[in-house]
């Protein structure tokens, strides 16, 4: 009988498990570094970002595009063309992010291009663990920018251990054309945050 509740328990789970729907979709190349610039993709995504796609954000209507019309860096950008979504931000708006391995207490610089037409877009970075997170805004704007923008930012993590990783996130937050490139996150040492953590 222990074994029957036990089998049945176990195929619940996995039927449960099966049913959840991802809030993103992410392919990893090592080889490809931080990929800031989304030249290296595979399967249509840029690789090394965790990235909330058509197939992941409800309520929403958009496309992921690798503009090679429009770029500041390389040959394309990322293009988000959205016809409709919602303004809750992270895996609920369409967006992407990634996590890096980080010293509690360091100092990094984030820097990238952008371009809008008519869309809200927002820009968080923050030290975090694996229950809370310090998070500073870089920019939340509807501004129309005809012409590549430049930003940049210097974040410093916070000095408890636990807060051991550092998180970039962007996200869409109304319709409209938004494109990104050339993002760079760089410690005070020179070098970029591991882009491969995961």
């Amino acid at each position: 009988m222990n074994r029957f509740i036990v089998l049945i328990s176990a195929v619940t789970v996995i039927v449960f498990l099966s049913g959840c729907k991802p809030m993103s979709e992410t392919v990893y190349d090592e080889t490809a570094g931080l990929n800031g610039s989304f030249e290296v993709t595979k399967s249509g995504l840029p690789v090394n970002w965790l990235i909330y796609t058509p197939k992941t954000v409800d309520n929403s209507d958009f496309d992921l595009i690798l503009d090679m019309s429009e770029y500041k860096d390389g040959k394309q950008s990322l293009k988000f063309q959205v016809r409709g979504c919602t303004a809750g931000g992270g895996w609920n708006s369409p967006g992407f992010c990634k996590e890096y391995e980080a010293v509690p207490g360091a100092s990094y610089v984030i820097s990238f291009w952008v371009k809008n037409n008519e869309s809200e877009f927002f820009v968080r970075v923050g030290g975090v663990s694996a229950f809370d997170g310090k998070y500073e805004k870089i920019v939340r704007s509807s501004e129309k920018i005809d012409s590549w923008k430049y930003y940049e930012h210097k974040y410093t993590m916070p000095k408890e251990e636990k807060f051991n990783r550092f998180r970039f996130e962007l996200n869409v937050l109304s319709k409209g054309s938004f494109w990104i490139d050339d993002i760079k996150i760089v410690g005070s040492d020179g070098k970029s945050l591991d882009p491969t953590s995961r």
